[in-house]
This record gives structure tokens, C-alpha cells and sequence, in this order.
């Protein structure tokens, strides 16, 4: 990586030289040519200052991107339009279609019974043969760290369904637990998940299964990135199975209208909004 000078201070509060090439890679995932990328890359590196925030840097893409895709100012950044959703039925829903959109077989919002008691979860995942019972975690700060605490309750949740089984209190045999979460793992979660073969799901890990790398890769952007939408009118929409901005563009707005209680003008307003966005990262 072409490393520049010029000190970035991460979320987290650590520091690392800014590098020119983070800042292309952004742009091209917003639909910018090589050309434009670099030339933004460019006038952001102009304006460095030591110790300026990630978020600050963020925020100088966007506002230069809007001169070259205008409809990018229709747009949060991925990880505030996640830290924006309402962790039930928003974010469980989501986590679901994204599994399913990955490859995974989906049974939403189960109740697994164990030795003990019964446990709600999110759903189970089917992949490969392996089965997993699912936990999406939501943090409305994306600054937040999720704990060892989930990770700890998902194997408790795991040993308790596990031992249902074998006493043949359930025909359904989970192999692992998997948590999903909008923002990173701390390190303690981490030692613990690696060590209890947790399937840890986080922002950016693991790799090639990362929520970044997901979502991105199959242009899988969540309602909640869409600005203008009021989270009363998001939540109807979620409400009838639509959690995705692509989602909106195959809707019949008559049929929609019926589900959801909305006008089909201001539908037709929301579709037209999703479409124009739809230049700037499909």
C-alpha cells in the first residue's frame, strides 16, 4: 500500500499513517473510475491534517463524490446506515437475508429447546452441512465493541441444546453458534470465540464473511443507508420483508401500497430516490 504522511486517528483511538489507497478503494465501491478516485484521493491528502479522524476523512469523499454522482448525497456511509437500524425486526431481519444471500439455508426466528429450558434465537443457518442457531447483536454506535458476554451466552445456549439432543428432547442437532454483529469484537471475545469454535461475524471478520465484505460484494446496501427515509415509514416497509434498497426496485407500487399503508406517491418518491442511488454503488 502507498503510504503517505500524515497520522489518522481511528475509531478506536489508535493511530496509523493515512494511505492513499483506502481512500481510492472507498471511491470505487461508490462507483467512481480510476480517474475520479485518485483525483479525490488527491484533494482529501491536500487537506490532511495530523490526527484527523477516519469519520472526518469519510465525510471529505462524500462531499467530493456528490460533484462527480449527486445521487450519492442520497446516501449514509454503510457503517453509520447499519448503526441507524432498529435491532428488532430491522437488523435480525437483515442478518437473515444477508445469510440466505451468502449461501446459507434460513429458518427465522426459532425456538430451540434444550435440557434445560427453551431459547429464542434469531434463526438457524444451514451451510455445508454445519447447522447454526444465529444471534444478530446491534450496536447503535459503531464505535462499540461487542463482549465477551454474548459470546459466553451462545455457549451456554449451545451446551444446553446440545445435551436437549442427545437426551431426545429435539430432533434438530446444532453444530455451532454464530453472532452477528454491526461492529467489531473486542479481543477477550475474540480468544474466547476462536477458542469455543463461535463463528464470530463482525464488521470486517472473518475474512471473505466480514458484514463490510458481504454486503458490499452483492450490493446488499440496507434500507437505513437511504437518507430522507423517517424510520416510521423504514420500519413499514421492513415490516412487509423490505430491507433492502435494491429490493425496492422489482416492488409494484400498487401491491406495495396495500402492504405497507403507504401512499404510492410517496412510494414512487422512495423507489425513484433507490434508483438513482442504485448508479452510485451498484
Amino acid at each position: 500500500m502507498n503510504i503517505l504522511g500524515g497520522f489518522v486517528t481511528k475509531a478506536d483511538g489508535s493511530r496509523q499513517l493515512f494511505g492513499i489507497e483506502k481512500v481510492v478503494r472507498t471511491c470505487l465501491r461508490m462507483g467512481a473510475s480510476s480517474h475520479v478516485a485518485y483525483e479525490i484521493a488527491e484533494k482529501v491528502e491536500s487537506r490532511l491534517y495530523d490526527g484527523i479522524s477516519t469519520q472526518m476523512i469519510l465525510r471529505m469523499i462524500f462531499r467530493f463524490m456528490r460533484n462527480y454522482k449527486p445521487e450519492v448525497g442520497h446516501l449514509f456511509d454503510l457503517r453509520k446506515g447499519l448503526s441507524l437500524m432498529n435491532p428488532k425486526p430491522e437488523f435480525e431481519l437483515f442478518v437473515q437475508v444477508l445469510l440466505m444471500h451468502n449461501g446459507f439455508e434460513v429458518r427465522p426466528n426459532q425456538i430451540l429447546r434444550g435440557k434445560c429450558v427453551e431459547h429464542e434465537v434469531d434463526a438457524i443457518a444451514r451451510k455445508d452441512g454445519v447447522t447454526f442457531f444465529v444471534e444478530a447483536k446491534h450496536h447503535l454506535s459503531y464505535h462499540a465493541l461487542t463482549g465477551l458476554d454474548e459470546s459466553r451466552i451462545a455457549r451456554a445456549v449451545l451446551e444446553d441444546v446440545t445435551e436437549g439432543f442427545m437426551l431426545g428432547r429435539t430432533d434438530l442437532k446444532i453444530d455451532r453458534a454464530m453472532i452477528v454483529t454491526n461492529t467489531r469484537y473486542s479481543d477477550h471475545a475474540k480468544v474466547y470465540g476462536n477458542c469455543r469454535d463461535i463463528l464470530q461475524i463482525g464488521w470486517s471478520s472473518p475474512e471473505n464473511l466480514g458484514l463490510q465484505n458481504m454486503i458490499e460484494a452483492k450490493r446488499l446496501y440496507p434500507l437505513s443507508c437511504l437518507r430522507g427515509l423517517g424510520s416510521e415509514t423504514r420500519m413499514k416497509l421492513v415490516e412487509s420483508g423490505i430491507v433492502l434498497i435494491g429490493q425496492l426496485l422489482g416492488e409494484n407500487l400498487y401491491e406495495l401500497a396495500k402492504k405497507t399503508r403507504l401512499s404510492q406517491d410517496a412510494l414512487r418518491d422512495i423507489v425513484e430516490k433507490a434508483r438513482s442511488t442504485s448508479n452510485a454503488v451498484w
